[in-house]
């Protein structure tokens, strides 16, 4: 049995969807929507930030950004296609870095505008977490969270041949490692505070990363990687069984303080009156990851031979 709730997207901020959905689901305890800055079906522009962020704020939710700027991602897409650089690891490039820097300091400035504090998905690069460190210094309530793929996997990942690359493709797209290691000294110094999965699970086929054929251009495939089941193993290899900010942190960075954030009551810690959600590790137990242990259908996982 588990407990689950939603963060919804909100794609179109209409009149009767500012003044009317969000406060009732807000008053039904669902209190964390989720916007974008990309995106053709999804992008909200400035203005429509500034509504939703109203909204949250007078509603007591909580609101968290997909941050990249559409705008470079599409104008860098075009450049590339038109030189012929068609394959799949061109991906990263066209979601340059600065696509995500920018956007993550303009979401920054709007909250700041409204006063409504915002949660900033999935960080990838070492200018974002700066960005949000410096947000937070100033005193405002800008929280950030990371990913498995962002810490454990990089933009060399997508340099393979012919379509296997789509199954590391992802937005943000994974970058280097000196982001890899700017993003943990971010969760050491809790300028993130948190490590979700961004699950977006797209089958290894037809139906999902070559649903446009065999051998797709890199803006051609559907962008996600599948993460729900592996980013607490992964964690706990590099956190506890590595020693890398040791079991406490890893606790409070994939339990505790998502609870806190979300408002999930009595989540997030082992104490009187909360509920007895336990987890049992074995930290002499050896695994090997591979595609046939994947429980979810997708058919593959970025992380095997790990």
């Amino acid at each position: 049995i588990i407990d689950y709730s939603f963060h919804l997207i909100v794609a179109d901020p209409t009149e009767a969807t500012l003044k009317v959905d969000l406060p009732a689901l807000a008053e039904r305890g669902l209190t964390s929507v989720k916007l974008f800055t990309t995106y053709d079906k999804l992008i909200l522009d400035d203005e429509q930030v500034l509504d939703v962020l109203q909204v949250a704020r007078d509603s007591g939710a909580f609101a968290c950004i997909h941050a990249e700027n559409h705008g470079v991602i599409k104008w860098m897409t075009k450049r590339l296609l038109a030189a012929g650089n068609h394959a799949l690891r061109y991906h990263a490039e066209a979601h340059a870095r600065i696509a995500e820097v920018e956007a993550i300091n303009r979401i920054v400035r709007l909250a700041e505008l409204v006063d409504q504090p915002v949660m900033i998905f999935h960080v990838s690069t070492a200018e974002g977490v700066a960005i949000v460190r410096d947000a937070r210094a100033r005193g405002l309530p800008i929280y950030a969270e990371t990913c498995p793929q962002y810490l454990f996997l990089t933009a060399a990942d997508l340099d393979r041949p012919g379509s296997e690359a789509a199954k590391w493709m992802c937005s943000p797209p994974p970058r280097n490692e000196s982001d890899q290691e700017a993003l943990w000294r971010g969760l050491e110094s809790n300028d993130l505070q948190c490590i979700s999965s961004d699950h977006a699970p797209y089958a290894y086929d037809e139906t999902g990363k070559l649903h446009k054929g065999r051998q797709p251009r890199f803006d051609q495939v559907p962008s996600g990687l599948p993460g729900i089941g592996l980013r607490m193993p992964l964690l706990f290899d590099a956190m506890v069984s590595k020693s890398r900010l040791g079991p406490r942190k890893f606790v409070e960075l994939t339990a505790t303080r998502p609870a806190r954030l979300y408002g999930l009551e009595g989540k997030g810690s082992l104490a009187p009156g909360l509920d007895a959600d336990i987890v049992v590790w074995d930290p002499h137990r050896k695994v090997r990851i591979a595609d046939d242990t994947a429980r979810d259908r997708t058919g593959y996982t970025p992380y095997q031979g790990r």
